[in-house]
């Protein structure tokens, strides 16, 4: 299968910051990835690698090598976990109107979000990881996914599927995960079997309603709704409000405080339709600024420029 890309992108770039996929031989340019396909019938693993600067192509393994229907559903699932399913040609414009935004695109290569295979998964990723280190959460997910999802060899080398609702609405205790949380995963693996995780649907509804419909799930409140409609289903044109974002435009714009919602809203206004796109890049350098152990002050990327205080 082949995608043309609209906009820039450089897969090589997207994997030095959204690591964790097996990449077949090392290549750096390539991504293999295994989910459950949306509507739960079946498992699949995608093997992506971009084959030019606008161009991606890949297989899809697990559907029967006559259901070009199930293999066309993995095959735009796992370009939405890419935001490749996006149009982004005009994502260079929201930095030629904003010149910080700009100068982090150039230097990280056009960076897109990175979504959760599916906002079932994203629900699921954030209930398991509640209350521990990220790296326990992920190292929980992937011992559920040996254990009970499906397994593909692909290029010499193996992908795990994190398991279907209703294998994992069928399983009573998970080693590491307490029984208030395993509860809760039953709940979120009904709700994704009635349709009401399904991503197309999460993106149609207004956002405001999307996070409303989520934390009707037991547990989830308004973080984790957020997270899951914004990094389960994206929303390239939605705003979140988000400390790490917030530090860094701070930083990266010269403010003498932390923005308010409002002040942000102001700053984000020239990056539609792109917000949500634009915040993940702020993100993404903040948190690359505090793991190098920059200071608050660290020097504006080239051509940026600091605004007025109001």
């Amino acid at each position: 299968m082949q995608t043309r890309v609209a906009g820039p992108y450089d897969m090589a770039r997207q994997n030095e910051y959204f690591g964790g996929w097996v990449r077949p031989a090392g290549d750096p340019r390539s991504i293999l990835m295994a989910f459950p396909v949306e509507g739960w019938a079946r498992s699949a693993a995608v093997l992506l690698r971009q084959t030019g600067d606008d161009t991606v192509e890949g297989e899809v393994h697990g559907p029967s090598a006559g259901d070009r229907d199930a293999a066309e559903a993995a095959w735009r699932q796992a370009l939405a976990v890419l935001s490749l399913d996006e149009d982004g040609s005009g994502y260079p414009l929201a930095g030629e109107r904003d010149p910080v935004i700009g100068a982090l695109q150039r230097e990280h290569a056009y960076l897109r979000p990175v979504l959760f295979h599916s906002p079932y998964e994203a629900a699921c990723a954030f209930v398991i990881a509640h209350r521990m280190r990220v790296e326990q959460g992920r190292a929980i997910r992937a011992r559920i996914a040996r254990a009970h999802g499906e397994a593909f060899e692909v290029a010499g080398a193996t992908a795990h599927a994190f398991p279907a609702p209703q294998v994992l609405r069928r399983l009573s205790e998970l080693p590491g995960v307490g029984a208030e949380k395993v509860a809760r995963l039953h709940g979120i693996a009904d709700a994704a079997l009635e349709g009401r995780l399904d991503r197309a649907r999460l993106r149609a509804m207004p956002v405001a309603e999307a996070y409303a419909d989520v934390k009707r799930l037991r547990g989830i409140g308004d973080f984790f709704a957020t997270a899951i409609v914004l990094r389960g289903a994206g929303r390239a044109d939605a705003l979140p409000d988000e400390a790490i974002t917030r530090a860094g435009i701070r930083r990266l714009y010269g403010l003498a405080h932390e923005p308010s919602a409002a002040e942000v809203a102001r700053i984000a206004e020239s990056w539609r339709p792109y917000r949500m796109w634009c915040s993940v890049l702020i993100h993404a350098t903040e948190r690359r600024a505090r793991a190098a152990g920059s200071g608050p002050r660290r020097p504006l990327p080239a051509g940026a420029r600091r605004l007025p205080q109001q």
